[in-house]
């Protein structure tokens, strides 16, 4: 008996027979190249935008630093920070985040805070080239607010390396009176510890040049610097700290500084208070009233050493036993 599909199936075997052995290679091919992609290990450029009113908030990493936070909480004990490190589920020693935060108000770019440059080890200092990455360059930056003077807020106002030079030529540079009154006196670096020198003379190092170029601008207390931007005293954890309060159309921006070190501790009790403190008892009492202030307020608040983009909004927790933060959703802005 004939079998007239005969031929037409055995034309089909070898068609498919030899779109297997074609494809062969090319599956080989693709297996071995993602077997070989390389791992990167960096990130994507630290900048996140956000608007805030008719202001665009653009906040910008400096980078991360690991510190051993057992060692340096104070108020607290070690066991303590260690419980409260493992329910948020974080590593030790803890990678601290280092913000700063660029206001374009629409006519002027103001910078608040500057990060370290190289006077805190290698994994800051990146805050210029996270400047440049959105689009903006250091000669563009019309004024600079410190919310004070230790090395990972003004370190970056001079660039790195020999040869350092001022890092934004066009800019004035805006600091309480009471923070350059301390930290650019030579009388209080000799007087302090061998261990507290340092402090000084990173200050010294990065605000001076601006002194010798005319271009620091003191304030005292609470003033507004330019519309939509105003300072807050909040002196405790340096002789002139300050908050920076910007508003635009009824939404607002607290620039908190280092009102906060350890979210996962110090949300839980705002009393904890760090070594770095100049005036322990005032730093507590300026801790507390800025953490219900922005519970009870709504508004959005900026921290350096919250993880970045370090946005977000403080809750109280039910029962008044302290706050949980609440990070800024994410928005492509469009």
């Amino acid at each position: 008996m004939s079998r007239p599909f005969q031929p037409l199936q055995s034309a089909i075997r070898v068609s498919l027979l030899g779109t297997a052995l074609a494809l062969a290679p090319v599956t080989s091919m693709v297996g071995a190249a993602f077997a070989a992609a390389p791992m990167v290990k960096t990130q994507a450029p630290g900048f996140y935008r956000m608007m805030l009113g008719d202001f665009e908030v653009t906040a910008i990493s400096d980078g991360t630093v690991k510190l051993p936070m057992k060692d340096l909480l104070t108020n607290t004990t070690p066991a303590k920070v260690d419980a409260a490190l493992k329910r948020a589920a974080i590593a030790y020693p803890i990678e601290t985040a280092v913000n700063a935060y660029l206001i374009n108000t629409g006519s002027k770019l103001v910078l608040i805070d500057t990060g370290a440059a190289g006077l805190f080890g290698p994994t800051l200092g990146n805050l210029l080239t996270n400047l440049k990455a959105p689009g903006y360059q250091p000669e563009q930056i019309d004024e600079i607010y410190i919310t004070h003077m230790h090395a990972d807020h003004v370190g970056g106002l001079m660039t790195s390396g020999a040869g350092a030079a001022i890092a934004f030529p066009n800019a004035t540079l805006r600091i309480d009176k009471a923070d350059t009154d301390y930290w650019l006196s030579e009388a209080n670096m000799n007087a302090a510890p061998a261990d507290g020198k340092g402090f000084f003379q990173g200050a010294m190092a990065s605000v001076n040049p601006y002194v010798a170029a005319g271009k620091l601008k003191t304030f005292e207390g609470g003033v507004e610097l330019v519309p939509g931007i105003r300072s807050q005293a909040t002196h405790g954890h340096t002789a002139g700290h300050s908050v920076y309060i910007v508003e635009s159309k009824g939404e607002k921006l607290v620039l908190w500084g280092d009102l906060m070190h350890v979210a996962a501790v110090q949300f839980e009790n705002p009393a904890v208070t760090i070594k770095f403190d100049s005036d322990v008892k005032a730093a507590a009492k300026e801790r507390v009233k800025a953490y219900a202030d922005a519970a009870k307020g709504g508004y959005i608040v900026g921290v350096s050493h919250i993880s970045f983009p370090g946005l977000g909004r403080v809750r109280a927790n039910a029962g008044g036993k302290g706050y949980s933060w609440i990070p800024v959703n994410y928005s492509s802005l469009k």
